[in-house]
């Protein structure tokens, strides 16, 4: 049975497929061993050696693995199911083998051991880029790349005779003119070697994805070095690189960048608190709104991250004390309704007062003017909780938020007298 290649895609028609994965477990005791029967079918579907995603299940489960080419076994010790194995080799395609920018798996892995790098060209689209090297399977890529393929080397010489037949042809039927072939002349001259050793495009195309390439290359080099760095000063790259982008207007849409630069400098919770100091100021209501995107992507499901906001929110108060501090409740409020803060996040910070972003003081005075907030949101809980009849009696009390106010205001609402007609009872008509 086949399935898709990129399991996220559930067309029915798309195109890539693969066989589904299937695992023996062959042994006992110590010597137990799954041996993934289909490896040579599934890796040719993927482009691939079998050798590559036999190895990286090596690498994901800690195990040892054998290859045996010769009578197409490959083995990964231990027993493990294929479902697992199945599921384990979509990490595989999205690493080593999907574009990173169309998601096809029409991609070439270009490798190149004496500078440690592993390219990836996408023939779909074009796009051209460099690996993530720090995947332990990127080792043994390096050391055991690609071969390449032999029907296309094949062809590409027989177009290589077929052009130099074609060329003596040209020039032995043009008069003197063809009596140049008689004269000796360097190898490289009569074509011999491949011209892609030493020519290169000029167009302007072509230097700009040479430049994108070394681009690439610099990143990946950088990267261990960056995480060799203290947390200040990864914190330090991070904010520089999220100016950077404010700076030259590239913010909005660079939401996706920022992410993967605190991924890959580890300071993905912190992300917050980097972003209230650059995208924040008395305007909050306003860029709360604007941002809600960027800091999503860091605090969805992330408490530590909500945490950090809400230490960015305090240090933010202290800058526009003034204007901020009596709107303390309105703004958690944006922030709870944005889903930026989850409640038990809220209600945690507010048991206790902490001087680790503003002084104790200021930290009394904005939790003293979040507590209605705080209330409220206490108050929900515990009426969600309740009988159906304290429901009925809390319907008439709400809390009003308005952007003018200062404070949150508790209002009565007067229910309306209900009519005849709403006391009919539907089951007597």
């Amino acid at each position: 049975m086949s399935v898709n290649v990129n399991r996220n895609v559930s067309d029915q028609f798309y195109r890539y497929k693969m066989p589904r994965l299937i695992a023996k477990v062959e042994g006992k005791g110590n010597g137990i061993k799954t041996v993934i029967v289909n490896m040579v079918d599934v890796a040719k579907a993927l482009n691939r050696p079998p050798t590559y995603p036999t190895k990286f299940f090596g690498c994901e489960l800690g195990a040892q693995t054998q290859f045996d080419a010769k009578n197409d076994r490959y083995i990964v010790n231990g027993s493990h199911e294929a479902n697992k194995l199945q599921d384990m080799l979509d990490g595989f395609i999205r690493k080593f083998v999907l574009c990173s920018e169309c998601d096809n798996p029409e991609t070439d892995l270009h490798v190149n051991p004496k500078k440690q790098t592993i390219g990836s060209a996408c023939k779909a689209c074009g796009n051209r880029g460099m690996l993530d090297t720090r995947h332990k399977l990127c080792t043994f890529i390096l050391k055991n790349p690609p071969e390449p393929d032999s029907t296309c080397m094949k062809e590409k010489k027989e177009k290589e005779k077929k052009n130099k037949k074609k060329d003596k042809e040209n020039g032995s039927g043009s008069g003197e003119a063809g009596n140049h072939n008689d004269i000796d002349a360097p190898d490289a001259v009569d074509g011999e070697e491949d011209d892609d050793d030493w020519a290169e495009e000029t167009t302007e195309e072509a230097q700009r994805r040479r430049m994108e390439e070394i681009s690439n290359h610099a990143k990946n080099l950088t990267l261990s070095e960056d995480l060799e760095k203290t947390l200040e000063e990864r914190v330090n790259i991070f904010y520089n690189f999220v100016k950077q982008k404010k700076d030259t207007g590239a913010i909005d849409c660079a939401d996706k960048e920022i992410l993967a630069e605190a991924e890959r400098l580890d300071v993905r919770a912190m992300g917050p608190l980097i972003l209230s100091e650059l995208l924040f100021d008395e305007n909050i209501r306003d860029q709360i709104k604007k941002y809600k995107r960027h800091f999503l992507r860091f605090c969805h499901n992330d408490k530590k991250a909500q945490k950090y906001l809400l230490g960015g929110f305090e240090c933010l108060v202290k800058l526009h004390q003034s204007q901020l501090l009596p709107r303390v409740p309105v703004i958690l409020k944006d922030f709870y309704d944005a889903d930026l803060l989850e409640e038990d996040v809220i209600l945690m910070w507010a048991e206790k007062v902490s001087k680790k972003y503003v002084s104790k003081e200021l930290a009394k005075e904005i939790h003293a003017k979040a507590a209605p907030f705080v209330k409220w949101l206490k108050e929900a809980e515990e009426e969600s909780e309740g009988s159906d009849a304290e429901e009925e009696e809390d319907e008439n009390v709400e809390v009003v938020y308005s952007s003018s106010a200062r404070e949150l205001k508790m209002e009565t609402v007067q229910p309306e007298k209900a009519e005849e007609d709403d006391d009919l009872d539907i089951d007597a008509i």
